[in-house]
């Protein structure tokens, strides 16, 4: 699959996706993305190695990208034409000696880090054709951790992005390391003091994820979610929510689980003197961080998880002194190593079974996109790709 560049189509691609979804029939005709049937890719040097995807996950990022709602900012590390998908589990095509010394045999199960190893190590200047630089990760995209190249039936993975999925660990848990390694990432960052109370604003797998990974590293006290669809609530009750509200109700939730006091102004929406301590935004919507930002107690923290989409009015974060924190994965990050540990004993360890839905072979793109921005409301958390399946 490729996204390719129109400016006319990435228009319409937004208009479709702000219409909601009475317009998801529209969505696959709008989109600049097409299905491109080409040789596989050739590595441009020892450092890069073939691998086969198994299943691609289809996530937040990859939609607001297809979908024109990624902030400009992500062009300039995105060239087109760019193969999306950066959750990706496959098989690599030939023996490759990963950075710690092991050496993994061809047809070996891996993981594809969309956080590319230190600046420098990964060009793809030798890469000429677009199979090659569309079809691999490509170094400014992976640095930033925007990833890519999943959806696709063979792509291009620097060997330093490749870890080795333990023996005995489904595809279905291997495809969410990324989802758990980014939340693993938004709880460090987000310094929840014993105790504290945690909103996590969003019930995708980002922000389910969250909730695990809240309770499993830190020591919060309360955690609440505000969840669209009733699967989601009942999967952050398993996570360890201890609350779960609808986005209508959740600065009336919210005020209720800490006793603070409701604000309404002439215009706008309602906010909170009072509060949780920390909240993560998970969703990247300009809905979801207001929430956030309105329901934080004063000096508070709010941690940004999801790919933000929209703008948002930050009067509250200036007049309540809050601290707003990016919580994207890097490789400028300090202890990357340990972030990718406890996802990986996340994903060998939580209830994650059942999450990802889908199987979508590439041909039929187009109801997979429907699935996956509709996904909520269905009752799906993931819904992924399986390249090798047939069309």
């Amino acid at each position: 699959m490729e996204l390719y560049d129109s400016p006319a189509r990435h228009v319409a691609a937004r208009l479709v996706a702000q219409a909601g979804a009475g317009a998801l029939g529209g969505l696959g005709r709008a989109v600049p993305l097409r299905y491109v049937d080409r040789d596989d890719p050739r590595p441009p040097d020892e450092r890069w190695v073939r691998v086969r995807p198994s299943l691609a996950g289809i996530g937040g990022a990859d939609l607001a990208l297809v979908t024109g709602r990624a902030s400009a900012y992500l062009t300039a590390v995105v060239g087109l034409p760019f193969v999306p998908g950066r959750e990706v589990v496959g098989r690599v095509e030939q023996q490759v000696a990963l950075p710690d010394g092991r050496v993994l045999a061809a047809g070996a199960r891996v993981v594809v880090d969309p956080v590319a190893p230190p600046a420098g190590s990964v060009s793809l200047s030798g890469a000429g054709s677009p199979s090659e630089a569309g079809a691999g990760v490509g170094a400014r995209a992976a640095e930033v951790g925007v990833g890519g190249g999943g959806w696709s039936r063979v792509t291009l993975a620097h060997r330093g992005q490749l870890h080795a999925v333990p023996e005995g660990l489904p595809d279905e848990r291997a495809v969410l390391l990324d989802a758990l390694a980014r939340a693993v990432h938004a709880a460090d960052r987000a310094r929840v003091a014993p105790g504290a109370r945690v909103l996590v604003v969003g019930a995708g797998a980002v922000g389910l994820c969250t909730v695990l990974a809240l309770r499993a590293f830190t020591d919060a006290g309360s955690v609440a979610v505000v969840a669209r669809h009733p699967r989601q609530a009942q999967v952050a009750g398993r996570f360890g929510a201890d609350a779960v509200f609808d986005p209508a109700g959740a600065v009336a939730g919210v005020r209720r689980g800490t006793h603070a006091l409701r604000v309404t102004p002439s215009s706008g929406g309602s906010f909170l003197l009072g509060g949780v301590d920390v909240a993560v935004d998970a969703a990247g919507s300009a809905q979801a961080l207001a929430t956030a930002l309105r329901t934080t107690r004063a000096g508070g923290r709010v941690v940004v998880a999801g790919t933000p989409s929209d703008r948002v009015d930050l009067t509250p974060l200036w007049a309540r002194g809050l601290e707003l924190v990016g919580a994207a994965r890097t490789s400028a990050d300090p202890g990357a190593g340990d972030v990718l540990a406890r996802a990986w004993e996340l994903a060998a360890t939580a209830p994650l079974d059942g999450l990802v839905t889908g199987g979508y072979p590439l041909t039929r793109w187009r109801d997979a996109l429907a699935h996956a921005w509709d996904a909520g409301r269905l009752g799906a958390v993931r819904v992924a790709f399986d390249p090798a399946a047939p069309s």
